[in-house]
């Protein structure tokens, strides 16, 4: 299988169990990593038969900064959901960042990344 990967999309969200991160919002990052078989598009020279990643890049900016959730994990589910509505994607990989965590200790990240695939 293919590789298409999207590293680094930024956008606030109010995702989080606290009650300050929900009113206040903080950053998050997300790194997108789709499998798919490019055979039929690089055959063809044809877009719609691949993922345009710049499409994608807004739509995935959207859910990340769109509506609430407690936890990143929701939200990951949320972003892979959507990458498989494509239909040319088998697989989808999302790590989602939060730098700014509510930790009372120095780190640097925190993350959580899943892969889905089609059913």
């Amino acid at each position: 299988m293919d590789r298409i990967a999207l590293r680094g999309l930024r956008g606030r969200g109010f995702h989080g169990v606290l009650p300050h991160e929900r009113a206040n919002g903080q950053p998050f990052v997300v790194d997108v990593e789709l499998w798919l078989d490019t055979r039929p598009a690089a055959a063809e020279d044809d877009l719609t038969l691949t993922v345009n990643y710049g499409t994608l890049a807004e739509e995935v900016t959207a859910v990340l900064t769109g509506e609430p959730c407690r936890l990143i994990e929701t939200l990951a589910q949320r972003i892979a959901d959507h990458c498989l509505t494509y239909d040319a994607v088998l697989e989808a990989e999302v790590t989602v960042h939060k730098p700014k965590a509510p930790i009372p200790v120095p780190f640097d990240d925190v993350t959580i990344t899943i892969k889905r695939s089609r059913s």
